[in-house]
C-alpha cells in the first residue's frame, strides 16, 4: 500500500489553495463541503471562486505566494497554480513545517491525494491511485456511484443513532460487528430506504431484544489456484466476514488480502515433508476457534475435497458438534490446464481424465498402473514433482508410449506461472533446466499437444 487513505475532519478548519482559477475552485467546493475554512492567494482570482471562499468565511490574498504566508495556522494546503515552480515552493513550505500539502497533478509534490469522491453522506467512499491514474480512479467512482444507492448515507445516519445503545447492549466487539451484520442483511435497509423509521426502529429493537451469543461456524473455502478473479462470489463472501482465517500454503497473497483486514490469520502451510501446523492440529484449531463463537474461515488451495483434506477437517467438526458449511473451488487442474492452453477432455484426444496424487509413500509409488495406460486419457498428478521421473518410468514400463506428451504446470493462474511441455523419456530432466519449484500440476496425455495452439494466458 503506497498511500494510507484517511478521511480528515475539515469543519471549522482552516484551509489555503494557492491559485485563482478554474482548478482551484474545484477544490475548494470540495474543502467548503467539508465545512472547510477557506483562504485563496493569487494574484488574479475567478469570481466563482470568491462566492465559494466568502461562504466559508474565508480571505482573498490579492498576491503572489511567498514566504510572509503564515502556514501554520491551515490544516491543509493545496497549490493550484499552472506554474510547477510555485507548486514546488509551495510544497517545499509546507513540508518544512509538516503541514499537509497537495499539487495538483503534480505526485512527486504532493503529501496527500485528492481521491475521487462518492458522497453519501455520512457514508464517504474515496478512491485514489497515488497519483498514478486519476481517470482511472473517477472512472472507478462512476461505475460504484450505479452500485451505492444515494439512500444509503440514510442507512449510515440511522445507524449512528442506535449505535450507543446496541454498544451498551452488547459489549463485544466482535459480536457487536455480527450483530450489525445480520441487521444490514435483513429488511432494514428498504425500511431506512423508504423513510419508514418507525418500522425500522421496531425491527432493532426486537433484534436487541432478541439477541443471543451467536455460535461459532466453521466456513471450509476453496481459494482455487492463485488468481484471485476465480474465487467465487461465496467464497468472498465468507472470507470477508470470517473472523478468524486458517490458510495454507497454496492460498496466494493476493487472494489473502481480499480476507476481512482485522480478522486473525493463523498460518498452517504445508510442504512436502514439512507441515508447520499437523492435520490434528489443524483440526483442533478449527474446533478450538469454532466454540469460542468465531466465526472461522477454513482457506484452502484449490478445491477442498479434491486432494486438500476437506473430508477429514468437517468429519471432526461434525464430531464435535460445529456447525460448518463448504465452498467449493477452482482445482488446480482446471484452472492450471486452461491457463496454460491444455484442454484436459477432447474428441479427438482424450475422452476421460484422472485425478492423482504424486505423494509416493516411502518412496514406492502406490497407482494402479495397468489402469492408467490408455490412449485416450488425460492424467492429472497433483504434488507429483519429486516422484516424477519414479512415475515416468513406471508408467512406460507398463506399456505407456515413451514419446506421450507431458506439461508441467508451475504456480499456474499466478503471474509466476510456467509451463514446461516434454514426454515422459525426458520430462523428469526438464525440471532442474527450467527451474521449475512447487506446487506444480503435472498432465500427461496427448492433449498437451494443443498447447501449441491455444496459450491464450502467455500470448494475452
Amino acid at each position: 500500500m503506497d498511500i494510507f487513505p484517511i478521511s480528515l475532519k475539515l469543519q471549522g478548519e482552516f484551509c489555503l489553495i494557492v491559485g485563482g482559477g478554474h482548478i482551484a475552485y474545484r477544490k475548494a467546493v470540495l474543502l467548503a463541503q467539508a465545512g472547510a475554512i477557506i483562504d485563496v492567494i493569487a494574484p488574479e482570482i475567478e469570481s466563482a471562486l470568491l462566492e465559494v471562499i466568502q461562504k466559508s468565511q474565508g480571505e482573498y490574498f490579492q498576491s503572489s505566494f511567498g514566504h510572509h504566508i503564515e502556514l501554520q495556522k491551515y490544516r491543509l494546503v493545496i497549490a493550484a497554480t499552472n506554474s510547477k515552480i510555485v507548486n514546488q515552493q509551495v510544497f517545499n513550505a509546507c513540508e518544512e513545517i509538516k503541514v499537509l500539502v497537495n499539487s495538483v497533478d503534480d505526485p512527486p509534490h504532493c503529501r496527500f491525494m485528492v481521491p475521487a469522491i462518492i458522497d453519501r453522506s455520512p457514508l464517504v467512499v474515496s478512491i485514489a491511485t497515488n497519483g498514478a491514474s486519476p481517470v482511472l480512479s473517477r472512472q472507478l467512482r462512476t461505475q460504484l456511484e450505479s452500485l451505492i444507492p444515494h439512500a444509503m448515507g440514510r442507512l449510515a445516519d440511522f445507524s449512528g443513532k442506535w449505535r450507543k445503545t446496541v454498544k451498551d447492549k452488547i459489549s463485544n466487539p466482535d459480536e457487536r460487528r455480527i450483530f450489525w451484520e445480520d441487521l444490514y442483511a435483513s429488511p432494514l435497509k428498504e425500511l431506512v430506504f423508504n423513510d419508514n423509521l418507525e418500522e425500522a426502529d421496531q425491527l432493532i429493537t426486537q433484534a436487541l431484544n432478541k439477541w443471543v451469543k451467536p455460535k461459532g461456524e466453521v466456513y471450509l473455502v476453496g481459494a482455487g489456484p492463485g488468481d484471485p478473479e476465480l474465487l467465487t462470489l461465496k467464497a468472498l463472501r465468507l472470507m470477508q466476514q470470517a473472523d478468524v482465517v486458517i490458510y495454507d500454503r497454496l492460498v496466494s497473497e493476493p487472494i489473502l488480502n481480499l480476507c476481512r483486514r482485522d480478522a486473525t490469520k493463523v498460518y498452517v502451510g504445508k510442504a512436502r515433508s514439512n507441515h508447520s501446523v499437523p492435520q490434528e492440529g489443524i483440526n483442533a484449531l478449527l474446533v478450538k476457534y469454532a466454540s469460542e463463537g468465531k466465526r472461522v474461515c477454513r482457506l484452502k488451495g484449490g478445491d477442498p475435497f479434491i486432494f486438500g483434506r476437506g473430508g477429514e477437517e468437517i468429519q471432526e467438526l461434525f464430531a464435535a458438534g460445529i456447525t460448518f458449511q463448504v465452498v467449493p473451488g477452482i482445482t488446480a487442474a482446471s484452472g492450471c490446464s486452461a491457463y496454460a492452453g491444455i484442454p484436459l477432455t477432447h474428441r479427438d484426444y482424450a475422452q476421460s481424465v484422472r485425478f492423482l496424487t504424486g505423494h509416493l509413500k516411502e518412496g514406492s509409488p502406490e497407482l494402479p498402473w495397468d489402469e492408467l495406460v490408455y490412449e485416450h486419457q488425460t492424467l492429472v498428478l497433483y504434488m507429483g514433482l519429486m516422484g516424477l521421473e519414479t512415475i515416468c518410468k513406471k508408467l512406460v514400463a507398463h506399456g505407456q508410449r515413451a514419446d506421450m506428451p507431458v506439461a508441467l504446470i508451475s504456480k499456474g493462474t499466478t503471474p509466476e506461472q510456467k509451463v514446461v511441455v516434454g514426454t515422459l523419456a525426458d520430462i523428469a530432466s526438464k525440471v532442474a533446466e527450467h527451474q521449475i519449484h512447487a506446487p506444480t500440476l503435472t498432465i500427461i496425455g496427448e492433449v498437451v499437444k494443443l498447447r501449441e495452439q491455444l496459450q491464450w494466458h502467455e500470448r494475452g
